[in-house]
């Protein structure tokens, strides 16, 4: 085998080989090289690697130190053969002077600092300055200031990394799978510390590149004596050999789930293989850029009126506008986030009063230009969202839908805005909302297919591929999406209040009241009875959470809750249920956990139907209507009683909804026959509301900004 070449290495002053009393010794670069301590070069690595070049090796030791002499080193500054300069003196982009090959330079002074924190002062908390430089350093060879990380390097005396880790990153990329496993102890890996398992994901590799070559024979070898001895997961080894069956590389591809060696296979293997090396040997990628996103992370979740503006880029026409594009500036490094309790959506900026009865429900189309309301009065209406400014949009009841001969109690758009869904009495009717007709009606619950009883909920398959509907008939039935019967839960121990299904298709989550049928039987229950008989028992898991799984159609978990429980909704996450209590309290359930997170409290629910929702750009906002005719809104995260906003009239405000596109944006409806739409006020705008009298034929009332009390200006 052709010897390979070898250039000097700066790791040869891990053992002082190239050290003197004056200092270490680096080799000048050539005019083609980049600017970074040379490396030496594997022939066999030269002629297998397919991947982007890696990262240069970086600095003179393995831990950072130069055990205390003085740096000098070969360094050219963008073209001067001068000092090193600041400020953006000189800078001509990274050129290099060069003579005979040379690059002309004067020397970085190392700069020797005493202890090893970052900042002495006291005050200050501490943070280690070797692991503060280092990530400096990646994050500079991550955007390409290359020559900037090497001078840095030289500097402080501390490297990114150890030369052994970038002859590993070489490797893995390069496919030398021998040295790649060989080099696992020279980064700390030993036995019981993951070696095991970070060889299975090298051999696993080999033998896939292996079957996608056509090399059978030696991925049948690896098979059996490198993967097979590790006794790593039986399963997965079976898996493994019933790839040797595979027609072709494309079909190893498709049943292995993997992309092969030319795609980002090996990129994949040295992310996972990252997670088995010490942080402190191998720096996780990104890692200072994982912090600021950390920092900002929490600062949003600190900042208890976090609301960034909506994005408008890619809004269909029919969208409502954003008022502003999203500032830069509410997320800079320069200064910690929060948002001005000014530009919070509490000012009433339409009023629709088409609607002759109590509106008991509204819900918002996913394009978030339609809002559906369903009212007492027979009717649902759907509604356009008008373009433009809070003071210039128009709210248009482009279809009112009249067909149905009861109170209309639930509505649900379907995924793509193309159905509407509405529950009055036993029925189901779905509308076009394109045209407003009537498209099928469900009514055959006595058939055993629909329900008996009031309909109370219905809500899509987040996929469209159908949807849900509960009843008070206790009865949970799955639609397809042209209305056919698919499926009936069995009767729940409840009769169905409200239900939805959960944004990753795994859950319908259902919430009910138990029926009490008027009996001699049925009377008061004794301290003593309810302390340790069974009938103290029933009575607790009376009104209850389901949680029913999806695709098997079995019952999950059940929570069981005091007093009526009146509505649900899942967060976008699908981790959170928001469920309302009749005695005045709002409970945040971990689906995850099974345990309640948080109450929130102050609204007024003794005996209406109150529905209330999630609202904001990260669902960080609950916000719930209450028998007192106001608005309630909380802070998800510290259950803090953010705003409580009057306007509405007598009567209860039955339903609150937040627009999906627009996060400045949400709707509430009333006993008092109207919709109220809330907006941030005009100065979160720039521009101001104008005064106008009630639009003729719209059901609109234009209105003046209101202030933080509700009360029109």
């Amino acid at each position: 085998m052709k010897r390979p070449h070898k250039r000097q290495r700066t790791e040869r002053t891990l053992d002082g080989a190239t050290q003197s009393s004056g200092g270490v010794h680096h080799p000048r670069p050539s005019i083609t090289a980049p600017l970074v301590p040379t490396i030496m070069r594997d022939t066999e690595s030269s002629t297998t690697n397919t991947s982007p070049p890696s990262s240069p090796e970086a600095g003179p030791s393995s831990n950072g130190h130069t055990n205390g002499f003085p740096v000098k080193a070969a360094v050219a500054l963008n073209g001067n053969s001068g000092a090193l300069t600041t400020n953006g003196g000189g800078v001509t982009n990274g050129a290099i002077a060069t003579t005979n090959g040379n690059a002309k330079h004067r020397g970085v002074e190392r700069v020797n600092l005493p202890g090893t924190a970052l900042y002495p002062d006291a005050d200050t908390p501490y943070v280690n300055r070797e692991e503060f430089v280092r990530l400096v350093l990646q994050s500079l060879r991550d955007v390409g200031y290359t020559a900037s990380a090497q001078t840095l390097e030289l500097e402080s005396g501390y490297t990114m990394e150890a030369p052994a880790v970038a002859r590993f990153r070489r490797c893995v990329l390069a496919a030398d799978w021998p040295r790649a496993e060989g080099a696992l102890a020279d980064l700390g890996l030993t036995e019981g510390e993951g070696v095991w398992e970070a060889k299975y994901l090298i051999y696993r590799q080999k033998y896939l590149e292996l079957l996608e070559a056509g090399r059978t024979t030696t991925a049948l070898q690896v098979l059996r004596n490198e993967l097979a001895p590790l006794d790593f997961d039986q399963d997965q080894l079976h898996f493994l050999s019933s790839l040797l069956m595979c027609a072709d590389p494309a079909d190893l591809r498709e049943r292995a789930g993997w992309d092969g060696a030319g795609g980002t296979s090996r990129q994949e293997l040295l992310a996972a293989l990252q997670s088995y090396i010490p942080a402190s040997t191998m720096i996780p990628p990104h890692r200072l850029s994982t912090l600021l996103t950390q920092a900002q992370s929490h600062q949003r979740h600190s900042c208890i009126y976090h609301n960034a503006p909506v994005l408008t880029h890619g809004a269909s026409a029919l969208s409502p506008l954003s008022p502003s594009p999203p500032s830069a500036a509410s997320y800079s490094l320069y200064a910690d986030h929060t948002c001005d309790r000014a530009a919070f959506p509490g000012t009433t900026t339409a009023i629709l009063s088409v609607h002759t009865d109590e509106v008991w429900n509204i819900e918002w189309s996913h394009c978030g230009g339609f809002l559906a309301s369903a009212s007492r009065d027979k009717t649902a209406i759907i509604w356009r969202v008008g373009p433009g400014a809070p003071a210039a949009r128009e709210y248009t009841p482009v279809h009112v839908l009249r067909e149905h001969a009861f109170p209309i109690s639930c509505l649900a758009w379907s995924t793509d805005d193309a159905v509407l869904l509405t529950g009055a009495e036993n029925e189901i009717r779905m509308w076009d909302t394109a045209t407003g007709a009537l498209v099928r009606l469900l009514e055959d619950g006595r058939a055993g297919r629909g329900h008996a009883e009031t309909v109370t909920a219905l809500a899509w398959v987040p996929d469209g591929s159908g949807f849900v509907s509960g009843g008070l008939d206790k009865r949970i039935v799955l639609w397809g999406a042209d209305g056919a019967f698919r499926h009936a839960w069995p009767a729940a121990a409840m009769r169905i209040t409200d239900l939805t299904v959960t944004a990753d298709l795994t859950r319908v989550v259902a919430v009910g009241i138990h029926y009490h049928a008027p009996s001699p039987a049925v009377g008061v229950v004794s301290t003593a009875e309810e302390s340790n008989s069974s009938v103290s028992l029933v009575r607790k898991s009376e009104n209850c959470m389901i949680v029913y799984d999806l695709a098997t159609r079995e019952t999950e978990m059940s929570f069981p809750m005091e007093g009526e429980v009146s509505s649900v909704k899942v967060s976008r996450d699908s981790r959170y249920a928001l469920v309302n209590h009749s005695q005045d309290e709002i409970y945040l359930w971990d689906l995850m956990t099974g345990k309640l997170a948080r109450k929130f409290a102050g609204q007024r629910q003794h005996k209406h139907v109150i529905r209330s929702c999630f609202g904001g750009i990260d669902g960080n906002f609950i916000v719930s209507g209450s028998e007192d005719g106001n608005v309630y809104v909380w802070h998800r995260d510290t259950g803090t009683l953010l705003e409580t906003l009057p306007g509405h009239g007598e009567g209860s405000v039955n339903s609150v909804a937040w627009n999906p596109v627009n996060e400045r944006m949400f709707a509430s409806c009333s006993d008092d026959h109207t919709i109220r739409i809330w907006e941030a006020p005009p100065t979160a705008y720039n521009y101001s509301l104008s005064v106008a009298e009630p639009v003729e034929g719209k059901g609109k009332t234009r209105q003046r900004p209101s202030t933080s009390n509700g009360d029109v200006a």
